[in-house]
């Protein structure tokens, strides 16, 4: 492994003319990448939230009438009352969208894509065209599963998790045949795009630091990322291959999910031997690593946002590291939690019950090393700032649900209903899309060279802060109460008719929640043409990105490229003027507080700087 940038010729073909197309739209500029990752998340996300609002309406209001509907969703909204079969396509499609689109591809995609070559000091990717490539797989995905909506049957309709019998049946429900196709195609597509993302990932971290950029002078971001790559190349391929199986059995005659049981409730199918279990397997082998690699880009992004904005260095950055490394390996040995109901054996679910509960240990570290960065800190409440402390208070909140869940005999009465949902959107929903708006707000004057109205953004904070509460703290009251999710109509049930007040004022605050999205959708197409011109390092932030000129270029440093000679976060060192320290000033007298306490100060640290006039240049 090499400390140096070994890519000195990647911006050779940036010095001829480039074409429209070939700088936005087939574009090998991580910079470019990042922007359409993230446009493209937007946008999807945007659809996910429409189709939530929807199912919230019906929950709320079971026995009302929304002539509306039947204008958006044609015979699904037939005499404005949402078709029960699309009710639970919304449903499926909803969560696909918001997990795999907009959580893994939008967050994870456009904050690796931006960060690591100019964190780390690289020209660009590994591959750029693998990156290129990268993108476009996710765009053709999200257009595959978009498409799904329009087909004879509507989308898929099992559930985000799409359990057989009803997506390996295609005639099950109207939703278990072309659509599901469809969404199975767009995973393969999609998890395509997250292994060429991942591989280009470790590759660049590994191989393409600039000089003095060691492993523990990394930022923590790089480190989420990093070990948010490895986890998804372990575990996206198993998706995969249970994918393939599901085709396999949908079209091609097998039976590796249908048992007896589903023969005889189907009518007699020929084929019998498999088991439905078995899909659950290997769906949440990749689905708990899943959680931390839509939580872990945030977590990073957590850490370096209140960091620069406590102006204080980051509390127990080794323990961070460690506590990074240990979710990644404890995240694969507790997927049966989620299956404690399937009959497993209790020695079995004892075990991952013990895991369940140790990976918590790790998540307390960074929740204590967050809150003692605050401490006393010279706060700076940016809003990149609010949602990074809006971040630590979902984690916190949602977590602590995780324990009940998380323990085999109370998971019994707990599993299936609201108390779930209320616990899956706190501590992966919410929390990962105040990372994802925090990294937005901190870097958009990178990403577009313009800064973001400060005011819309505390006004998008605290909307949309409240509203996540009022949405899903009152679930975990229904769950406790037995309310079952993805049902149609609660009111079927005369005893939860009690909670028929609690479903409207839910609805009333997811509303709410989608207006105040209105208000960053405007800032951020707003700012990105009218907004005011960024200056380089408007944060006063430590990391090699803000040593980058505003304008892109592609090779992100004209000249020599930047060297490293301390941490990230040098920040309000005693005996300086300035309250930071950017990691490519050298300081005679400074010894890095990760070494080694023997080490001795470089001598000839401002020589090698002067002298690096050899680095090639763009």
């Amino acid at each position: 492994m090499s400390d140096h940038n070994l890519h000195t010729n990647h911006d050779d073909h940036g010095h001829h003319e480039e074409t429209f197309i070939s700088k936005y739209i087939f574009s090998m500029d991580h910079k470019m990448i990042a922007r359409q990752f993230l446009i493209t998340g937007i946008i999807m996300g945007t659809l996910g939230m429409l189709m939530s609002m929807i199912f919230r309406l019906q929950l709320a209001y079971p026995d009302m009438k929304f002539p509306f509907l039947e204008g958006i969703l044609g015979h699904w909204g037939k005499d404005g009352k949402l078709d029960p079969n699309f009710y639970l396509a919304l449903i499926t499609i909803h969560g696909t969208i918001m997990v795999f689109f907009v959580l893994t591809a939008g967050l994870s995609g456009t904050f690796s894509n931006l960060l690591i070559p100019l964190q780390l000091g690289a020209r660009d990717m590994a591959s750029p065209f693998m990156n290129m490539l990268s993108y476009w797989f996710f765009f053709a995905s999200s257009c595959v599963l978009v498409f799904s909506l329009f087909v004879d049957g509507g989308p898929a309709s099992a559930g985000w998790t799409v359990y057989p019998p009803l997506s390996a049946l295609p005639k099950a429900i109207p939703g278990s045949g072309v659509g599901m196709t469809l969404w199975l195609v767009s995973m393969v597509l999609f998890i395509a795009s997250a292994l060429l993302g991942g591989i280009n990932y470790i590759a660049t971290i590994l191989n393409m630091r600039t000089k003095g950029m060691k492993m523990t002078r990394m930022p923590l971001t790089i480190w989420a990322f990093f070990v948010t790559a490895v986890l998804g190349l372990l575990s996206f391929p198993v998706l995969l291959g249970g994918s393939l199986l599901l085709i396999f059995d949908r079209s091609f005659g097998t039976s590796f999910y249908l048992s007896e049981i589903v023969a005889e409730l189907a009518g007699g199918i020929e084929r019998t031997g498999g088991s439905p279990i078995l899909f659950q397997h290997l769906f949440w082998f990749l689905g708990h690593p899943e959680v931390y690699i839509i939580l872990l880009p945030a977590l990073g992004i957590t850490s370096e946002v209140i960091a620069t904005n406590s102006r204080k260095p980051i509390f127990g950055y080794r323990a961070m590291i460690g506590s990074i490394l240990a979710i990644g390996v404890l995240s694969f040995i507790v997927w049966g939690h989620h299956m404690f109901i399937t009959g497993m054996n209790p020695f079995l679910g004892s075990v991952f019950m013990l895991g369940t509960l140790i990976i918590a240990v790790p998540s307390a570290v960074k929740t204590f090393n967050y809150l003692a960065t605050l401490w006393q800190g010279n706060l700076n409440l940016t809003p990149a700032m609010m949602f990074a402390i809006g971040l630590v208070s979902f984690f916190i909140s949602g977590g602590l649900t995780g324990i009940y869940l998380g323990n085999a005999a109370l998971d019994i009465n707990l599993h299936d209903t609201y108390f779930v949902v209320a616990h899956f959107h706190l501590v992966m929903g919410s929390a990962a899309i105040f990372g994802m708006m925090s990294g937005i707000y901190h870097w958009y004057p990178k990403l577009f060279g313009r800064m973001l109205n400060e005011t819309a953004g505390h006004f998008h904070f605290w909307l949309t802060l409240i509203s996540a509460y009022c949405v899903f703290f009152p679930m975990h009251f229904m769950g406790l109460a037995g309310v079952p999710r993805r049902y149609y109509a609660n009111t079927a049930y005369d005893q939860f008719n009690v909670f028929i007040d609690m479903n409207e004022f839910i609805t009333i605050a997811a509303l709410l929640g989608g207006a105040a999205q209105l208000i960053f959708l405007i800032n951020f197409f707003y700012s990105a043409v009218k907004g005011k011109r960024a200056p380089q390092n408007p944060w006063k932030s430590n990391t090699l990105e803000w040593t980058a000129p505003v304008e892109h270029l592609h090779g992100n440093w004209p000249g020599e490229i930047p060297h490293v000679y301390r941490w990230a976060y040098d920040y309000s060192k005693p005996g300086h003027d300035e309250d930071f320290i950017p990691q490519n000033v050298p300081d005679r007298d400074q010894m890095d507080p990760l070494d080694e306490p023997t080490s001795l100060p470089e001598p000839s640290l401002t020589k090698v700087h002067n002298a690096s006039t050899a680095e090639v240049t763009h």
